[in-house]
């Protein structure tokens, strides 16, 4: 029996949902269907049901109330580490990918291109020992490489990007291809039409397995910048192009929740709802919002990495729940793992199972909250408590507008102290009023650094 050390980008222990139901008691039929939804820099004030006034997200608002929304789920600050965490169940650094991968270009000299290395195993391979059907649609971002790409690293097939969909000729990138497995279909196709075929992709996979378990991850392109929407959704929402982006996103998820039921299969089916970072600020109006949270995309304050978390199971999680739980992607694994009986890998994991408290509201194993940034623990929290060690960060200087990039500058900070349970918004330093509290947190910080350095793992690169 595999242990799972409790080391996770997690936060600690504080359970408190707030609960309109009884927890279900309904067995599941079999193996559950999962569908794993993934946006891109998507904020945690982006979507109606998590407060937002400009977005109208009306079926991820119905997937909420059906199910559990919380609010204290975490990504990483960028895109390549949170698709990491979430597929191996390990923080970043520890699998090799601490920053953003890409193709040869501006950023990614040939020394720089790596990828997420074939020989660890992903959420696909676990679920595949379960007896799992396994599909990718979207953007991958973790190597373009063959030996990277996802028909390699455990999805039975795979449409879409290999990487994020501002890596065009125009910024000095070879041409966008959308694929299918790893023949090219389209190189730069139109971007206007990529979330209708996502989801056209997807449904065409949910009826051919219809009759045996599968996973399904949709890692959407949108809304990264340059954002798209189509003809049936443009200038829709009345509030300009990113809501109009974010609507379509939301109008695929309810086709897909639609077709479980057509299918016949929406009780026995998990659909998990989430985003890969904070909001990019700096592009403004084609910009999403933090909510309550300080910066966003590219940072390790909240606004950087706390994200939407949305979980349906009918019959199985209670339906409007708010978790005030901390989580975050590296318990996706696990938890899918114990939930389908699959084998976990052998080597070490930093998630925890979240299945008990999915499904009867009880509290996760406690852990320390890690808030990697580019292989750097910028920040740790336990409870209420979040220590950032003195760090260089990022800060908007001049906002952009409509998909014209404004412009940062960046800033060190000292040592801060922050109760989030009262400052979520990391507004008032209190590391003065706390020293015993400082001194614990920069002690433990020191040591989970020194054991991430230890016993992290490569990456992939080619040729080596």
């Amino acid at each position: 029996m595999h242990r799972i050390l409790p080391l996770i980008f997690c936060l600690a222990a504080l359970t408190s949902c707030d609960n309109a139901g009884k927890p279900a008691q309904k067995p599941p039929e079999g193996p559950p269907n999962i569908i794993l939804i993934l946006t891109d820099d998507l904020g945690y004030g982006d979507l109606s049901c998590y407060g937002s006034p400009r977005v109208r997200t009306a079926h991820l608002d119905l997937m909420a109330s059906e199910g559990m929304k919380m609010t204290s789920f975490y990504a990483f600050p960028s895109c390549s580490p949170s698709r990491a965490a979430l597929l191996t169940g390990c923080y970043p650094p520890r699998v090799g990918i601490p920053d953003v991968v890409g193709p040869p270009g501006p950023h990614w000299t040939a020394d720089k291109q790596n990828g997420l290395h074939p020989n660890e195993t992903t959420l696909p391979e676990v679920l595949k020992t379960a007896g799992y059907a396994t599909a990718m649609v979207g953007k991958w971002h973790l190597g373009h490489f063959p030996e990277t790409m996802p028909t390699r690293q455990g999805f039975d097939q795979f449409f879409g990007l290999p990487y994020s969909n501002d890596m065009l000729p125009e910024q000095g990138y070879p041409d966008l291809i959308l694929l299918r497995n790893t023949d090219t279909l389209e190189r730069n196709p139109d971007q206007h039409l990529l979330t209708g075929r996502y989801t056209e992709e997807a449904l065409a996979f949910m009826r051919a397995k219809r009759d045996s378990p599968f996973f399904l991850y949709v890692a959407h392109s949108m809304p990264h910048v340059p954002i798209f929407a189509s003809e049936a959704f443009d200038g829709r929402s009345g509030q300009g192009l990113y809501a109009d982006v974010v609507g379509e996103i939301d109008g695929s998820v309810g086709r897909i929740l639609a077709e479980l039921k057509a299918l016949g299969i929406d009780d026995n089916t998990l659909v998990i709802f989430t985003s890969d970072n904070g909001p990019w600020l700096t592009y403004g109006n084609h910009a999403g919002s933090a909510g309550p949270f300080r910066e966003g995309k590219g940072t390790t304050w909240e606004g950087g990495m706390r994200v939407p978390m949305i979980v349906r199971w009918p019959d199985r999680i209670p339906a409007a729940v708010v978790s005030h739980t901390p989580a975050s992607l590296t318990d996706i694994l696990p938890t899918l793992a114990a939930i389908t009986k699959a084998e976990l890998p052998e080597k070490k994991l930093d998630g925890r199972d979240l299945t008990a408290h999915f499904t009867h509201l009880m509290a996760p194993a406690a852990a320390p909250m890690c808030y990697y940034r580019s292989g750097n623990l910028d920040a740790v929290r336990v409870g209420k408590w979040k220590l950032h060690r003195s760090h260089n960060f990022r800060f908007v200087k001049e906002v952009g507008d409509d998909g014209v990039r404004g412009k940062y500058d960046y800033v060190d900070t000292g040592v801060e102290l922050y109760d989030l349970q009262g400052d979520p918004g990391e507004i008032y330093n209190v590391a003065d009023k706390f020293p015993e509290k400082v001194a614990e947190l920069e002690a433990l910080g020191a040591r989970l650094q020194a054991e991430m350095d230890a016993e992290k793992r490569p990456a992939f690169r080619a040729g080596k």
